[in-house]
């Protein structure tokens, strides 16, 4: 569809109502802005063309912090900051995505895919991806990309996973004739984030942002992890989720990071295995004395955060299948007691006097136990950076004004969860 085609049809109630979906009432006009901006953004760039329109979604992580590494399972959801952007077949064994957000302009050459000996940057995940498409047995191409983004970045909503939903949706659809699922969509980001940035990443933001929704992983099976979308009215409670970036840590966190999944790996080990999902929360316990001695006591609080997150996210998913809204907060505030007292992963020991998360956290629970209502946990990886607080709507501007007294102006950001992940907008609008 050409440029002024696309830019009638976001005119209409289908694309009204789509958009309302996506972003919420209110943000309609917002949003088309956003869609006529990268639009005009592509035709300047390359002119008209059969163009399409695509979004994906960043990602919370509602409760199991730090068990999909362990095979164990989370809750997540996507939001209502995504990439968003217009693209084309461009007829050549070139890609070419322009990124305004990020004030990028590279093009891959589709024979050339080799990683650059950097292993880092948006070219080297692009050419990634492109290298997982072909290894996983589907087809590529050339295509023109005008994208931009609101996702937060380092703000543990999963900015580069939207990113390359984006660039999967764009491929599946303009290539592949809109068969693959988004297991293979999360596989290829992995996979490029593995092999052509060296980083030891899971699945989870990749499934989050490609699935979208309120949706529950269990990572027992990593290679075909099981997904289940929950179907929960979350706008329905009156509530929203803020994301707080308390202050980016200035020590280096990748020993702490990957001390979680190793000291999990410890406990798993004295039992000859390789993850905790291969083990109870019983045979930890039946051997307490001898684990401490083998593994250390911070490895045994971590394992037991693993098992009783795993319970959490349980119970969650039934309060949420059951409409059980007060249950589904008080396992959240539960989830961030255990990822602060036993997981530890608020602060980092190497520099003890900066400690945004935990700071951020007490004046949070101070709030929420002045009005009696809300929850609130640490978000993502931890150890800096940023905590998740569900309120009532009504309290939202009287906190968010509270706390950016004590972590700097906008900081805090108020967002929706999302049904739809990575989506060709063009097709839901024309169905």
């Amino acid at each position: 569809m050409k440029v002024q085609e696309m830019m009638h049809l976001l005119e209409q109630e289908s694309s009204a109502a789509l958009l309302e979906c996506l972003y919420g009432k209110g943000k309609v006009e917002e949003a088309a802005a956003r869609y006529r901006n990268v639009m005009e953004g592509y035709e300047k760039s390359f002119g008209d063309g059969d163009l399409k329109l695509f979004s994906s979604p960043g990602r919370t992580e509602i409760s199991g912090n730090h068990t999909d590494h362990n095979h164990g399972r989370v809750l997540a959801g996507s939001i209502n900051l995504d990439c968003v952007g217009a693209a084309a077949k461009n007829q050549s064994n070139c890609v070419r995505i322009i990124s305004e957000t990020y004030n990028q302009d590279f093009s891959i050459d589709l024979n050339h895919l080799e990683v650059s000996s950097k292993a880092a940057g948006t070219v080297d995940l692009v050419k990634g991806m492109l290298q997982g498409f072909k290894e996983a047995g589907y087809e590529i191409g050339g295509f023109n990309a005008y994208i931009t983004s609101n996702v937060i970045s380092a703000a543990g909503v999963s900015s580069s996973a939207a990113f390359e939903m984006l660039i999967c949706s764009m491929v599946n659809t303009f290539f592949n004739e809109g068969r693959m699922d988004t297991v293979a969509y999360a596989h290829i980001g992995k996979y490029a984030e593995n092999r052509y940035w060296n980083k030891a990443s899971g699945l989870l933001d990749q499934m989050a942002c490609a699935v979208g929704g309120l949706i529950t992983i269990d990572f027992a099976n990593p290679a075909e992890p099981a997904v289940e979308k929950i179907d929960f009215d979350f706008a329905s409670q009156n509530h929203s989720l803020i994301i707080v970036q308390t202050g980016k840590g200035h020590a280096d966190l990748s020993e702490d990071y990957s001390s979680v999944p190793k000291e999990m790996k410890k406990v798993a080990e004295y039992f000859k295995k390789d993850v905790l999902q291969e083990i109870t929360e019983e045979d930890v316990i039946s051997h307490i004395q001898e684990i401490r001695e083998y593994a250390g006591d911070r490895s045994v609080l971590r394992a037991l955060h693993f098992f009783e997150e795993n319970k959490r996210v349980e119970a969650m998913v039934k309060a949420l299948k059951e409409n059980n809204f007060s249950e589904f907060l008080e396992n959240i505030t539960a989830s961030g007691n255990s990822s602060w007292k036993w997981l530890q992963n608020c602060y980092t020991t190497h520099s003890v006097q900066e400690q945004g998360i935990t700071v951020t956290l007490a004046l949070t629970e101070m709030f929420i136990a002045e009005k009696k209502r809300g929850a609130c946990r640490v978000h993502g990886g931890g150890f800096a950076g940023v905590i998740m607080t569900m309120l009532p709507d009504d309290l939202v501007d009287e906190y968010i004004e509270y706390i950016e007294k004590a972590v700097g102006k906008g900081s805090a950001y108020r967002m929706t969860i999302r049904p739809y992940g990575a989506i060709c907008v063009s097709d839901m609008i024309e169905k």
